[in-house]
Parts: C-alpha cells; sequence; structure tokens
C-alpha cells in the first residue's frame, strides 16, 4: 500500500471581499424569496490533483507562486481540508510547512520539544533520550529555556527543524524553510536530511524554488502549474521542465526587452545588444561561439581609474562567467564626463542550450561599487546539430576526447 495516495483532490476558495451588511440582509431576502443569489467566484488553488507515494520516496514539488504547491502540502499534514476528493496518508507526518509551523511562541524551546513528541504520538521517556542531541542540532543551547515568541525567524526554523527530523515520524513534510538561515546550519540541514533518506528510508516531500537542489535531493519530482500536476516524473527531467518553460517566457519577450536608461548616480547605461561578428544585433548564439556585447554609456562623474567587470547568468541568478578590466590586464584610463561604447567579448562561450543574461559592475580605484546591474539583456544559446543527444545535468560544454581500451 502507498504511504501517501491522493484522489481527485480539490481545493476552491472564495474570491473577493467580505460583503456588506446591506448585501448579506439582500441575499438572505433572495432566498427567502427564491430569487437568484450573486455567488462570488471561486479559485481553485488544487484542480483534480492525482498521486501517489510508496514508501521511502524523496519527492521534489515545485512550480511558480500559486501553483498549489503549500495548498497540497497543507492537505498532506492534514491543516486543510479538501473541497472534493481524498487525501490517504498512512503514517506519521512531521510538517514544516512554514517558518514557526507546529511551534508555540508562548512556550521555550525545551517545552516545544516535548509538545511535538507529545502531538506525534511519542512517549516522553523516548523525546527525555533523544532531547540532548535534538538541542545541540538547534544550535540553541543558550536559548533553549526562553519562550519562542523571543527568538528570530532563523532560531525559530532551527528549532523547529531539529524537532521535525529528530523525532521518529515515517514522513517528513519541508516547504522552503532551507532557505532560512545561516549557510554553515543549511549544510548540517543537507546532511540531515540525507541521513534521513539514505540510512533511514524515510519518505520525504520537499517544495522549494531551488530547483537545483531538489533535483539534486530527490529521485521524483512533481510539477504544478495553475493548481494541476503538468509533469511528474525522474527529478532531472521534471527540473529540466520547468527551466524550458520558464526559459521559453523569457525567451518570447527577448526581442521585446530594452535596457531603460538604468543608472546611479555615477553611470548610466543606455543601450546594451549582443552582436554578430559582423556587428548585426543577435539574440541567439551557438554554443562554444564567442558571445559579442555592445554597450553605450554614460559617465555622469568623472571616475579615476576605474574597474569593468561584465559577466552572466541562468535566470535563476547562478553566476557562470565575469570578465574585469584589471585581471584582463587591460589599462583603463580616467573616465571623464560624458557618452563611451564598451565592445566587450567572450572569446568561448561554453555553456548547454538555454536562455542567460548580461550583467554589469562598474567599480572605482578602491574598489567601492559605482554601479551593479542584473538581468540587463537576455540571450539564448543553441546548439540544434547536438541538442538531442547532449546529457541534461550539466552547465558548461567543454570539447571532451573519449579514449575506452579493453
Amino acid at each position: 500500500m502507498s504511504i501517501i495516495e491522493v484522489k481527485h483532490l480539490t481545493k476552491e476558495y472564495q474570491l473577493g471581499h467580505r460583503g456588506s451588511l446591506k448585501e448579506t440582509a439582500l441575499n438572505a431576502l433572495r432566498r427567502m424569496s427564491f430569487q437568484k443569489v450573486k455567488v462570488r467566484e471561486r479559485f481553485k488553488a488544487l484542480d483534480d490533483v492525482s498521486f501517489t507515494i510508496e514508501e521511502g520516496e524523496v519527492v521534489g514539488i515545485i512550480g511558480h507562486n500559486g501553483a498549489g504547491k503549500s495548498t497540497l502540502l497543507k492537505h498532506l499534514a492534514n491543516i486543510s481540508k479538501p473541497t472534493k476528493g481524498r487525501v490517504s496518508v498512512n503514517g506519521s507526518v512531521a510538517p514544516l510547512i512554514e517558518v514557526g509551523a507546529g511551534v508555540n511562541p508562548e512556550l521555550t524551546g525545551r517545552e516545544n520539544i516535548f509538545l511535538n513528541g507529545a502531538i506525534l504520538g511519542i512517549p516522553k521517556k523516548i523525546i527525555n533520550r533523544q532531547l540532548d542531541e535534538i538541542i545541540e542540532f538547534s544550535e540553541l543551547e543558550q536559548f533553549i529555556d526562553t519562550p519562542v515568541k523571543r527568538y528570530s525567524s532563523g532560531m525559530t526554523v532551527k528549532l523547529g527543524f531539529s524537532i521535525a527530523t529528530s523525532m521518529d515520524a515515517d514522513i517528513l513534510i519541508i516547504d522552503e524553510v532551507l532557505a532560512v538561515g545561516d549557510l554553515a546550519f543549511q549544510r548540517k540541514c543537507f546532511d540531515r536530511m540525507a541521513s534521513l533518506i539514505d540510512k533511514q528510508n524515510k519518505t520525504v516531500l520537499l517544495v522549494s524554488h531551488n530547483i537545483r537542489q531538489v533535483a539534486r535531493m530527490c529521485t521524483r519530482t512533481l510539477l504544478f502549474d495553475h493548481g494541476k500536476i503538468l509533469m511528474d516524473g525522474k527529478s532531472v527531467d521534471v527540473c529540466n521542465k520547468f527551466y524550458e518553460i520558464e526559459n521559453q517566457l523569457i525567451s518570447e519577450n527577448i526581442n521585446k526587452k530594452s535596457v531603460a536608461e538604468i543608472e546611479s548616480d555615477t553611470v548610466k547605461i543606455n543601450d546594451i545588444t549582443i552582436v554578430s561578428e559582423s556587428g548585426a544585433p543577435i539574440d541567439t548564439i551557438t554554443t562554444g561561439e564567442p558571445l559579442r556585447i555592445n554597450i553605450n554609456i554614460n559617465i555622469l562623474k568623472p571616475i579615476n581609474k576605474p574597474e569593468i567587470v561584465i559577466g552572466t547568468h541562468t535566470t535563476d541568478f547562478v553566476y557562470l562567467t565575469a570578465s574585469s578590466t584589471d585581471a584582463c590586464n587591460y589599462k583603463l584610463g580616467d573616465l571623464n564626463k560624458g557618452g563611451y561604447k564598451i565592445n566587450f567579448e567572450h572569446l568561448y562561450y561554453p555553456l548547454k542550450p538555454g536562455v542567460y543574461a548580461v550583467r554589469i559592475a562598474f567599480f572605482d580605484q578602491n574598489r567601492n561599487v559605482l554601479f551593479s546591474g542584473e538581468n540587463l539583456i537576455f540571450f539564448t544559446v543553441e546548439n540544434k546539430a547536438l541538442e538531442s543527444k547532449e546529457p541534461p545535468s550539466r552547465i558548461i560544454n567543454i570539447p571532451s576526447k573519449w579514449d575506452v581500451n579493453g
């Protein structure tokens, strides 16, 4: 039997503001006289969703804001009831739906550990046995007897995650909370989850906008769109589908995008263009070809010995390339007030097919930032000749040589 079974799940909410007293009275009179009552529009957060999850599966749930991800998790955690359909969960659930979920702010950290254990039906003696481990993992020894309402959001997440992953629940539900807290604690969280997955065979549901994290941690992913499951399959395939949809939306608007006089008090960007070898404007290059960028700027205040950095990034802001006038030993003199044209070229751009963006920064001679901008213009990389043969899990296309001997 599946540990989670969702059949034709639909969740609807009424849209619009609460009606006035006059409207309520009029509607009551209409009902009494069997007249039609105006019904407010209803919104389907989930629309006839069906799937099953087997014990030990690690499942990612992705989609844009409003796709229905968090609504689904609240039904799985029995926090919300469906409008239609059925949700069957065959095991105990430790939900970490949002910052502070399952944590009583009036109680201390220690009291919350016992409260959550009691909710999951764990005997007090077992909680006592795990208490030191939970407190140590949370890094809150100094504050464990302080009411949670005095915790920062990061401290609350640390406590919540420590409790949820230490209790002996069959299913762990995590919604975006790994994005909160310092990097060192995030690393601990990943290691703890890896242990739950690999050694304890726990069933894990992970909702995250960090698509790369989902692809790395989950064996299977559900892609939601407007309350429906758009795709259900291997994480690498589903995550690539998400990027494909996102990049398609961006590609459709590439030719419509122009740089709208972006400026600081020192530098003003007038225009950015991706160009071919002949200087003609283009928006697509082939992987491995040069990437040529022409930029028109205005210097609003004189800059002594500036440094210019030009680079590219993915649509989810993974920095890919950066080239500096200083690092390239380009002798850039002082820039006086006036207009300048920058001709920049990455001699070899080995990125896999997709949509990327340009970023630019200006520094003074003391490395103070004078201007910094991202997403300044988008461009597409394609490789139609080899696209069907390319492996999915990579960012860079590097020429390779093979030699396999028996």
